[in-house]
């Protein structure tokens, strides 16, 4: 029986640590070669995963490794824009250059990805293109009005993108995950422990998130079996959006 991912070519962006890894594992183990993207570098032992320093607001690199995996591969099936940073600021304290930073990963990164990978896809009949959101873009959240603001744009980015490519056999979908324990939970909970608690609480399922639950939903949205779904937003949250 084939893989989920098998013979396909995916680029995963964010791809050293947390939800940007497991994607990576997950996907090598559904058959699927990975282009591994980090600004850090990183080393594996699984032979399907190659890793690629790469700093995504540099559009002329990543126009060049784009090229390189093309040339090498000969099609690209799949990019998963995970990477992305957040500080976490409330209103009166929201700092210019943080929010700029945060627009310029989170969205124009993204958007400048899209544009460079949809040329590519659209030469071999079309794939699929997964981003990252938020359950805050979503719900809201204080303490992440401007995080939130560039997930509810990369929402808004994602079903634009999805009508525009779909002519050119592009998919695009995002998945929206909620409170995921990772590296970056653990330093979040030490700060607010007591408000994380309450966000917790509220999630009908009855636990945090974990890295495999996101992987799980890219590698699907990725796969043929999600052929007629596009410009959907996923929400990976133990129904707590609801």
């Amino acid at each position: 029986m084939a893989q989920l991912l098998e013979n396909k070519v995916c680029i995963i962006t964010g791809a050293a640590q947390g939800i940007g890894r497991q994607i990576a594992e997950q996907f090598a183990a559904d058959g699927a070669v990975v282009y591994a993207c980090d600004r850090q570098a990183f080393t594996t032992d699984n032979p399907q995963i190659h890793p690629i320093e790469l700093d995504i607001t540099d559009a002329t690199a990543v126009k060049t490794a784009l090229m390189q995996i093309f040339k090498v591969e000969g099609h690209i099936d799949c990019l998963v824009n995970n990477a992305g940073i957040v500080y976490n600021r409330k209103i009166g304290m929201i700092m210019r250059e943080e929010t700029e930073r945060m627009f310029l990963v989170n969205v124009i990164a993204v958007l400048e990805l899209i544009q460079m990978v949809s040329r590519l896809m659209a030469r071999c009949g079309g794939g699929s293109i997964v981003n990252i959101a938020s359950v805050t873009a979503v719900l809201g959240s204080p303490g992440q009005v401007a995080y939130s603001a560039t997930k509810g744009a990369v929402i808004s980015l994602t079903k634009s993108a999805a009508k525009e490519l779909a002519p050119q056999g592009i998919r695009v979908n995002a998945v929206a995950p909620g409170i995921v324990k990772t590296e970056r939970f653990a330093e979040l909970y030490e700060a607010n422990g007591e408000k994380i608690d309450e966000r917790i609480h509220r999630i009908a399922l009855g636990r945090l998130g974990t890295p495999e639950d996101i992987a799980y939903a890219c590698a699907f949205l990725a796969s043929d079996r999600a052929a007629y779904i596009s410009g959907q937003i996923l929400g990976v949250d133990g129904c707590a959006s609801i």
